[in-house]
């Protein structure tokens, strides 16, 4: 993210990166709220500077706000994790790179780091799909943009790393709830009907189809599903989808939906349009959890209101 750093006093983003990721190590774990604040405080920065408000937002406190954005990078490269909600602790990377640099440490190099990068890639596509074109600055959005359209970005971004810590925390989770999870979400965009059922095949014995929707009681209309939990780096190659078509056919059905946390091969998409199987990759999966709200909760609701001139008329 770039914002403007133009604040007197306050520290550099280098520094800001530097000193968060060296108290994260001073403890196992940190609550988020309680780690921004200690951060704060160890940089011994004047009361002006230290309690700071944004001109923008007089609740945020900018030193802190900062400190947050450096968590958050910490987090997409790797160098911390946070193994549940609102916590967070160093990992083996983060402790190298304290070993290495210390409070040398740059938000450069945090932000080359592999799995930063890939994020990034990730957030690219993303916006791609969307047809968005990325904001360079906050403040410059705010200069120029409807107040609607800042909401609307703002909430874009931010709603841009949630899809990406499901992604992260599907990925932690057991195979079989991912299962379970696909069936839930397809459940919920309608796929089951109201009166279907939808089922997690066993483990064993389930012929290549992890989930089985019933879109009406009588099972005339049936779904059949594949959920794979694969990293970014394996793609859902063509012979897999082969043999999920293979393993409907037997069933008697024509389609199928096969979901996976990774992406599909050309080919496998090209074969998968030949055979009406929808395919739904980890980026989409993401976005229909947001849609559906599934394993995710509303946050804030805002309403934004303009005069009615009709009213006046």
């Amino acid at each position: 993210m770039v914002v403007n750093q133009n604040i007197s006093g306050m520290p550099d983003w280098d520094k800001t990166v530097a000193m968060t990721l060296t108290v994260v190590n001073e403890r196992d774990s940190w609550h988020r709220v309680e780690l921004r604040k200690k951060v704060a405080d160890d940089f011994k920065l004047p009361d002006k500077v230290r309690y700071r408000n944004s001109t923008k937002n007089p609740k945020n406190i900018i030193i802190e706000n900062r400190i947050g954005w450096a968590l958050s990078d910490l987090a997409i490269s790797g160098a911390i994790e946070r193994p549940q909600q609102g916590i967070y602790r160093i990992t083996t990377l983060g402790k190298r790179l304290l070993a290495e640099r210390g409070m040398n440490l740059t938000l450069a190099e945090v932000s080359n780091l592999p799995m930063f990068q890939e994020h990034q890639k990730e957030v690219a596509e993303r916006r791609k799909r969307k047809g968005e074109i990325s904001m360079d600055t906050i403040d410059d959005v705010e200069d120029t943009a409807d107040v609607s359209e800042v909401l609307a970005d703002k909430s874009d971004k931010y709603n841009i790393e949630v899809k990406t810590e499901l992604l992260r925390q599907i990925m932690n989770s057991d195979p079989i709830f991912f299962e379970h999870l696909v069936v839930r979400l397809l459940s919920k965009m309608g796929y089951k009907g109201p009166n279907g059922s939808a089922t997690v095949t066993p483990a064993s014995g389930d012929d290549g189809i992890d989930g089985i929707i019933n879109q009406d009681p009588l099972g005339t209309n049936t779904v059949y599903v594949q959920a794979k939990r694969y990293a970014k780096d394996n793609r859902v190659q063509r012979p897999q989808i082969q043999s999920f078509y293979g393993a409907i056919k037997g069933k008697g059905a024509e389609s199928g939906v096969f979901i996976t946390t990774s992406d599909f091969s050309r080919l496998a998409r090209e074969y998968a349009e030949n055979f009406r199987i929808v395919l739904v990759d980890g980026i989409e999966l993401t976005d229909l959890m947001l849609e559906y709200e599934v394993g995710v909760q509303v946050k804030s609701d805002y309403k934004l209101y303009e005069i009615d001139n009709d009213f006046f008329d």
